[in-house]
């Protein structure tokens, strides 16, 4: 099976809900560039996120994350994994509506914190209770995914390629973003 990929996919969620595993996957298998909008910001600032938002802050992080994420939706298409916070902007999500298609991972709370329990990497989760700070997270952002173009459900039972298919699927629905050729 080959396709033609018209515009970027985008993909989009809470952390832990499978957007570079399934994007990287996706990319393979549509045989599509795979990009990363974290790994770009870590590539620009010779840092790691964590020490991103030690020196800088928050609010600096995203705001470069805006940057290389309107740079990249303005290249070849492609697919890009974004960080957990990228589409909580409006600004992003307007930029991304023009130049691709969001696919928003929609994984439940239980199965985020199943997978992100064990990991020192997320610097929102560097809490006294992590999981409280995960589940006012999603609950705050839930609303702002809905909002994406595309939902594609994860399931615990689901393995990356059958996120995988399932992103496949609902791409299809739309001609102007994935084409079988």
């Amino acid at each position: 099976m080959a396709w033609r990929l018209k515009k970027t996919v985008v993909m989009v969620g809470m952390m832990g809900a499978g957007k570079t595993a399934v994007g990287t996957a996706l990319a393979r298998r549509l045989g599509a560039p795979f990009m990363d909008s974290d790994a770009a910001i870590v590539e620009a600032a010779n840092m790691t996120i964590p020490e991103i938002f030690e020196r800088d802050g928050e609010a600096f992080f995203r705001q470069k994350e805006t940057q290389i994420i309107a740079r990249l939706l303005t290249a070849e298409a492609c697919v890009l994994s974004t960080g957990g916070g990228a589409y909580l902007s409006e600004q992003n999500r307007a930029t991304i509506s023009k130049h691709g298609v969001a696919v928003w991972l929609d994984a439940e709370l239980g199965l985020l914190w199943q997978r992100v329990r064990h990991r020192d990497t997320r610097p929102l989760l560097r809490t006294g209770n992590p999981y409280q700070t995960l589940k006012t997270l999603y609950e705050q952002r839930v609303p702002l995914y809905a909002k994406a173009d595309l939902r594609v459900t994860a399931r615990p039972d689901y393995s990356i390629e059958d996120m995988t298919d399932a992103v496949i699927a609902v791409l299809e629905t739309r001609t102007d973003v994935l084409q079988r050729i």
